[in-house]
């Protein structure tokens, strides 16, 4: 990992630019959101923001069951952004939801999340966003396999996120959190934030 911040700052002096894994509008501005608020209100830098979009593999059917499988599948996304552009950017983030099972007295409780990686000059870092339990009653009766296929919430409908809290919450939110947990942890005791609001 390099800490050359001279060179690290020299390169955002134009802005910052983010390879983003997929397309989804939701995804991209809440990848912006997050940067803009570390830089402006974490550093006190005004900064510009462009995210780019990019296709990656088809993701497999379903919600990943642990955090591993969401993170690794993070991950592999931010590794295929790596590969094909080559140090283009200054970030490589991918964020994924997934399904973390807590085992209590009674049973399970399954809970949704969304998991962000983010790769840059400076390291790697993961980051999510706050957990949503699913509800008993839509996963009672149902098996491990079958749980990431009855998950609430479509796409166009605005995700499991929105469907689970009626719209109080969002993907780009979720998202957002995410970005800025993983931002937090990879410039933590490299850049310093002056959090006096």
């Amino acid at each position: 990992m390099t800490t050359d911040l001279k060179n690290f700052w020299q390169r955002l002096q134009t802005g910052v630019e983010v390879a983003v894994a997929g397309t989804a509008s939701e995804s991209l501005l809440g990848v912006r959101d997050a940067i803009l608020r570390y830089f402006r209100d974490g550093l006190e830098r005004t900064v510009s923001v462009a995210v780019v979009p990019q296709t990656v593999s088809d993701a497999p059917t379903g919600v990943p069951f642990t955090d591993e499988e969401t993170l690794r599948l993070a991950r592999r996304r931010v590794d295929e952004l790596e590969a094909k552009l080559g140090g283009a950017y200054h970030f490589y983030i991918a964020s994924e939801s997934g399904i973390q099972s807590i085992d209590v007295e009674g049973g399970p409780l399954y809970f949704i999340r969304y998991w962000t990686v983010i790769r840059g000059t400076l390291g790697e870092a993961w980051g999510s966003s706050g957990s949503v339990q699913i509800p008993g009653r839509i996963v009672a009766g149902l098996d491990e396999a079958q749980i990431p296929l009855a998950v609430p919430g479509t796409r166009r409908s605005g995700g499991i996120i929105r469907s689970l809290t009626g719209g109080l919450e969002s993907r780009r939110k979720a998202i957002s959190t995410a970005t800025l947990h993983a931002l937090s942890s990879l410039f933590y005791g490299i850049l310093e934030s002056r959090p006096n609001r």
